[in-house]
């Protein structure tokens, strides 16, 4: 074996080594699990294949409603988190769906869904407990009417109840 004839062993030993490799992150990669989009309220890949109809219906809501965060400040306890809809000729609306998203720019450990506001003269407002935990947080609210669709984000930061940004 000393004589030149182990760099064929070698050679497949290393190509053995990248296959198993290879194989090793195929399975950990499909075992690990889909990130919800920050977007779109909806798995990475869906909201890829989707982008076109997504922003087809931001472009149709647009044009005939508006939507406005009118929460004044946010805190970690008993906060309310109103939006408002209304037409571009400023009519309130009281039929659209709102749902919003809430959750921590780092985990989905505290992730929440609100699908039920409370409607005021189109002012959809949602009302939590309490924020798990004190610090930033992203709320993402989907609001339908009829077919059309607008996604709103925001960041807010409860130890500072005045501050969000869009």
């Amino acid at each position: 074996m000393s004589n030149g004839r182990i760099w064929p062993y070698g050679i497949g030993i290393a190509i053995t080594l990248v296959f198993s490799f290879c194989v090793a992150t195929i399975f950990i990669t499909e075992s690990s699990a889909i990130q919800e989009s920050d977007a779109y309220m909806t798995k990475y890949q869906e909201a890829d294949l989707n982008a076109n109809d997504f922003i087809k219906k931001r472009m149709a809501f647009d044009k005939l409603y508006t939507i406005e965060y009118v929460t004044k400040k946010i805190s970690g306890k008993s906060p309310v988190i109103s939006y408002k809809v209304s037409t571009k000729d400023g009519i309130v609306l009281n039929n659209a769906k709102i749902k919003i998203a809430i959750s921590r720019p780092e985990t989905d450990a505290f992730d929440k869904t609100l699908e039920t506001p409370s409607i005021d003269n189109g002012v959809y407002s949602f009302a939590l407990d309490k924020f798990p935990k004190q610090g930033v947080w992203n709320i993402i609210a989907k609001v339908s009417v009829e077919n059309k669709e607008r996604f709103l984000n925001m960041k807010t930061d409860t130890r500072n109840p005045r501050f969000y940004e869009f």
